[in-house]
């Protein structure tokens, strides 16, 4: 076993603090430039690469369901001997809050909305509009960006946990490039790169979260919806994520991670019965079944002969599905090395499958109540509810347009708010968790300091960003870092087969 030492690991630290800090200097003095050099640059991955996020993504769902279907899925994420350390619920609860958090609910409106407003393949709302926006938000949402995550998860759990190797990304190569280069440059870039990648990532859905929060506060109690209020909810909910991610992943994660499943199910359950209750199920059904149907034909669609780009005037596959894969990309490092550090004990098979099938059934659930009943809405109405355009106009104020042609609508807004805040919590606090252990040689028990100052940088960007309105240039800069990091996600694959293999071959 490693001997792991919990101070900080300077070479990484002081790496990855430059990068943020050079991040953050330029897009201070002149944002519009920096945009304008990262859209380009991301005009450039798009048009050239987009191939191969769809490829390499496809191969990660494909590596998952061979891994648990295989003679490997028997094999332990950690000692022959050792039980799983959370139970089944509690499990899948920290998992889906650390994976989804913001996004499910910043989307769950307004992707089937805008796509229902300007689908790809059908007349704009039109009822097949609508099946294909279910369809679309199903795929977004399901087998792929759970697959990424469970790569990441499953190759550092079975390193960390079967191998006693630390819980670092360099490590996972090990058995390709050998200790001294794991200890030397090589290895202090990969997990320097791994840090930044997750620190832009959570930032720009910090930012979203509280964009989105400042919108309802506005709808609710005309609180006014400017940057100054969201820079305000960013503070106040850094407080909170830091005292929690201090008190540790027993306490503070595991609490609020079940709490807010039972808001959500809550939620979805008012949404649901007092909605168009039999439509969202048939909706669900449906919807589900397009999902599996078209689901190896959309991986794989490219648009090639520009059909959908003249149809939408824009290139919608760029703009959507391979931004998506790349953006779930953004997320495996700290949403993998969080899933891997509390799946220790579960076998390969049951890890796959519970971190790939239940969070997917759940997903189509979130987006059939939610969506199903804006959707609902939009074709039985006379007049329209608007709920379409503000999707397109507003992303952040399509669920609370939803919410005011539906009962009890200011506790559903401010159920929504809340759940909004905590799961900016659980995935902040996972995020600043899992930083703390890369920048500290691997110790899964960091110290209390290290997490609170990546907490407070994380918050600084994303507070940064706001004033320069370069929201989306952060996302762009997750787009370039993310394909570094999907060819590392190959390396380690091949890193886990070659050592696995040679498990079963009862080499040493």
């Amino acid at each position: 076993m490693h001997t792991l030492k919990a101070k900080l690991d300077k070479p990484i630290t002081i790496g990855s603090v430059a990068v943020c800090s050079i991040f953050i200097i330029a897009t201070l003095i002149s944002a519009d430039m920096v945009k304008d050099v990262f859209n380009t640059i991301f005009q450039f991955f798009i048009k050239n690469f987009g191939w191969a996020y769809l490829l390499i993504v496809a191969g990660f769902v494909l590596f998952c369901f061979i891994m648990a279907l295989s003679r490997f899925g028997n094999l332990k994420l950690g000692k022959d001997d050792e039980a799983a350390e959370f139970s089944l619920p509690t499990w899948f609860a920290m998992l889906f809050a650390a994976g989804m958090g913001i996004g499910l609910v910043f989307w769950g409106v307004s992707e089937p909305m805008f796509h229902f407003a300007t689908p790809p393949h059908a007349d704009p709302k039109s009822p097949q509009a609508a099946a294909d926006a279910m369809r679309i938000a199903f795929f977004h949402w399901g087998l792929h960006p759970w697959s990424c995550y469970a790569v990441v998860a499953l190759v550092l759990a079975y390193f960390q946990f079967r191998k006693d190797k630390p819980g670092l990304f360099s490590w996972t190569v090990e058995p390709l490039i050998g200790e001294k280069n794991v200890t030397g440059g090589m290895g202090k870039t990969i997990d320097a790169l791994a840090i930044v990648v997750t620190l832009f990532g959570v930032a720009n859905s910090l930012g979203m979260g509280a964009m989105q929060v400042s919108t309802g506060l506005n709808k609710l109690y005309n609180i006014p919806n400017t940057n100054a209020t969201s820079i305000i909810l960013i503070v106040i909910i850094t407080v909170l994520f830091i005292l929690s991610a201090v008190s540790g992943i027993n306490k503070g994660i595991k609490i609020l991670s079940t709490t807010n499943m039972y808001m959500a199910f809550g939620l979805m359950a008012l949404i649901l019965f007092s909605g168009p209750t039999i439509y969202i199920l048939e909706s669900l059904i449906e919807s589900l079944g397009d999902y599996f149907q078209s689901v190896v034909k959309f991986s794989f669609f490219m648009d090639t002969t520009q059909v959908v780009e003249k149809h939408v005037g824009y290139d919608w596959m760029g703009s959507w599905t391979v931004f998506y894969w790349a953006w779930w990309l953004v997320w495996a490092p700290f949403v993998g090395a969080f899933i891997a550090r509390i799946s220790k004990g579960r076998t390969i098979r049951e890890f796959v499958f519970g971190s790939l099938l239940a969070p997917t059934l759940l997903c189509a659930i979130w987006f059939a109540i939610l969506g199903g009943t804006a959707l609902n809405m939009e074709l039985t109405m006379t007049e329209s509810p608007g709920i379409a355009e503000a999707a397109v106009s507003d992303p952040t104020a399509a669920v609370f347009r939803l919410y005011d042609f539906m009962p009890i609508s200011s506790v559903l807004s401010l159920v929504t708010m809340l759940i909004i805040c905590i799961f900016f919590i659980t995935s902040a606090d996972s995020a600043t968790y899992v930083i703390g252990v890369m920048s500290s040689n691997g110790n899964i028990n960091p110290n209390s300091t290290a997490k609170a100052g990546w907490g407070i940088l994380c918050s600084t960007i994303a507070v940064m960003l706001l004033l320069t309105g370069g929201l989306k240039a952060v996302q762009t800069v997750s787009f370039i870092f993310s394909f570094p990091f999907m060819i590392l996600m190959l390396f380690m694959i091949y890193s886990f087969l070659k050592s696995v293999s040679a498990e079963f071959k009862g080499e040493k």
